[in-house]
């Protein structure tokens, strides 16, 4: 025996089309797992550093070549360029009967693989729920993190094993439900993102020094209470019917940060129609409150027995 070879010799070669976040560190997982990168092909700058980092070594090479060297082709590319991506590919004759050809994209199932599936391509859809940073702590997050797959009945089995590999747990979405599931993910996860940037750039503009330090406890305990308890984790001025105090918090955003107010709004409608629904908000203080909410961003349509900074309570 060479004491030296791999005790996991590589089972198939890896391509990845598009450096963007996620290809490289998909890649890098299925190394670890003991696949081969060979290919991997990148536009910009960002892409081919993402890909010198996650992937030192692998040949960079155009999307022609990926699909000639690999056995496996992770396509990891803009939502709305996929389609187009695949026909491409499919017309060029670039893709090769019993290949591997995988899009991580949320909204599609594995239909917009159709054309290169004619051509005897074996179609996934595998979707890693996560953010991507686009370095390698990318590769240790996928550890426990949830894939949402769509796979032909035939390849429900290859797809849960590359998921597996990956550290990842297969989550299996209907082709028609991809829609519904990926809006889901992004009202939760990219929304969250720009209500936390706001809410340090109007803890900044308030005087707090560390507004990351001070949001973290917080926004870590309503997440956490979030995921165990549903709606009945409310709790805030809304939820408990202060009309008085989302005026003025109306008021000072009108003044302070005006690009927030119809966020806000928005928001706060929401949480007051679930709040009553689950019979955390009184009825009896739900007017008041609901009558705040129905100003527009600039205050039109404000009731008239607000104060001049837009206080309604009484």
């Amino acid at each position: 025996m060479n004491p030296t070879a791999d005790p996991r010799p590589a089972r198939l070669t890896v391509g990845v089309v598009g450096a963007g976040r996620v290809g490289p560190a998909l890649a890098a997982s299925l190394q670890l797992a003991g696949h081969r990168p060979v290919a991997v092909s990148g536009v910009s700058d960002a892409s081919l550093r993402r890909a010198a980092e996650l992937l030192p070594g692998v040949p960079l090479v155009p999307p022609a070549q990926v699909m000639e060297r690999a056995e496996l082709v992770l396509l990891t590319v803009p939502d709305d360029s996929l389609p187009g991506l695949v026909e491409g590919l499919a017309e060029t004759g670039a893709v090769r009967p019993g290949q591997l050809l995988v899009h991580t994209s949320g909204r599609f199932g594995v239909s917009v693989l159709d054309p290169a599936r004619r051509v005897g391509a074996l179609p996934l859809a595998l979707h890693p729920a996560m953010t991507f940073t686009g370095t390698s702590v990318d590769v240790q997050r996928l550890a426990g993190c949830s894939f949402g797959v769509t796979a032909p009945d035939e390849l429900r089995l290859a797809a849960e094993a590359l998921v597996i590999e990956m550290g990842g747990e297969p989550e299996w979405i209907a082709e028609e439900s991809r829609p519904l599931y990926h809006a889901a993910l992004a009202l939760g996860a990219n929304h969250l993102v720009t209500l936390v940037a706001q809410s340090m750039e109007l803890l900044r503009a308030a005087g707090v020094g560390a507004p990351d330090r001070m949001l973290g406890p917080l926004l870590g305990a309503a997440l956490d209470n979030a995921l165990r308890s549903g709606d009945a984790a409310l709790t805030g001025p809304v939820a408990r019917g202060d009309a008085g105090t989302v005026a003025a918090h109306v008021a000072e955003l009108r003044k302070h940060a005006p690009g927030t107010v119809a966020g806000y709004l928005a928001m706060a409608r929401s949480t007051a129609d679930r709040a009553l629904a689950h019979g955390l908000l009184k009825p009896e203080l739900a007017e008041d409150l609901l009558g705040v909410l129905a100003a527009g961003p600039a205050g039109e349509g404000r009731p008239d027995t607000e104060g001049p900074e837009g206080d309604s309570s009484r």
